[in-house]
């Protein structure tokens, strides 16, 4: 890339030289270089290994060899000679750049979406956003139509094929199969479903005084949670705890040949309050002291991976570029060489 013995009035250091540009020449040193790429190696251990500096501790030495590399173009008469190379060390330095304004801004998370159900952008179930994370998740709004997974024998997972319906920029409504590979893209946000997934018996609270308030509960998940299909559950608008049991004895899974994800045809919910104990079928209910609650029947979850990061495109847009440049200074030099016979 840069060529150490290539030398100019900035690298030789007259004594008229100007202080601004004895500056710019030190900031393009390579003993910077490797005093920085030294640092990237603990800031990279830290990033991955610390919730509380997950940013800063990149974006920092990234942004400085940007700064560095451009000080060394500056500086160097080679890259000012040579159109090919100032295209491809200012793509590197545009990338630097970009991978720390990227820590910086990024968001991960989870949640966790009702068969049938809206996701109204804002709330996930976990998060790790970038300090200056800034992006539009309140605008995103999608609902799940539910999914399909095939198990090869030995329960192994394969493709999850989601269905799901959202409003575009335009006020439309539109429809997409989504997968682990294969991401809903909204606002820039990425869903992506994940192996998170399970069931949701589905109730309606009818308050002494109110009106019906229905919502789901959702189970660990299955199958890795296949023997814990248990939850407590808060009655909605009220301080009261009920202990959920979601109890079927068909085998949705088979180890011993291909299967696929269902709810169960025949199943039962336990609900206990206390000492007392109900056994609901889809269509039942109970009275307790602040209402009706009905079992509506039995839904299921998916837990998504969301990933926001707005640098990839001009990443992608940025790295062509860098290729390109690179190609061009070797077809060009090889051009200037005859070729042996």
């Amino acid at each position: 890339m840069i060529d150490p013995g290539e030398k100019d009035a900035l690298t030789t250091g007259g004594p008229a030289l100007p202080v601004l540009l004895r500056g710019v020449a030190a900031l393009g040193s390579l003993k910077l270089t490797l005093t920085l790429l030294v640092v990237l190696v603990p800031a990279i251990v830290l990033a991955y290994n610390s919730e509380q500096w997950r940013s800063w501790p990149l974006a920092l030495p990234l942004a400085g060899l940007a700064v560095n590399l451009l000080a060394a173009l500056l500086s160097n008469p080679a890259f000012r000679r040579q159109t090919a190379l100032i295209v491809f060390h200012l793509a590197l330095v545009a990338l630097l750049l970009l991978i720390a304004a990227g820590r910086m801004s990024y968001l991960k998370g989870t949640l966790e979406v009702t068969e049938g159900a809206w996701y109204e952008g804002g709330a996930l179930t976990s998060t790790d956003a970038a300090r200056w994370h800034a992006g539009d998740l309140d605008q995103v709004r999608f609902t799940n139509l539910g999914f399909t997974i095939d198990y090869a024998a030995g329960v192994r997972r394969g493709p999850t094929r989601n269905h799901v319906r959202w409003i575009d920029e335009h006020g439309r409504a539109r429809e997409a199969v989504i997968g682990d590979q294969d991401p809903l893209v909204i606002e820039g946000y990425r869903f992506y479903t994940s192996f998170n997934k399970g069931f949701a018996p589905t109730f309606a609270f009818t308050p002494a005084t109110g009106e019906t308030i229905v919502g789901a509960v959702h189970l660990p998940s299955y199958p890795i949670h296949q023997y814990e299909q248990t939850r407590e559950w808060a009655l909605p608008g009220t301080h009261r705890k009920l202990w959920i049991l979601l109890d079927f004895d068909e085998t949705i899974l088979d180890p011993a040949q291909p299967s696929a994800f269902r709810v169960p045809a025949e199943y039962q919910v336990i609900v206990r309050d206390d000492d007392r104990r109900w056994a609901l079928h889809a269509g039942e209910a109970i009275d307790l002291p602040e209402g009706r609650l009905e079992l509506a029947g039995l839904r299921t979850w998916m837990g998504y991976n969301v990933f926001y990061d707005w640098t990839l495109p001009w990443l992608a847009a940025t790295a062509a570029l860098a290729v390109l440049g690179l190609g061009w200074h070797f077809s060009a030099k090889f051009r200037r060489r005859a070729w042996d016979a």
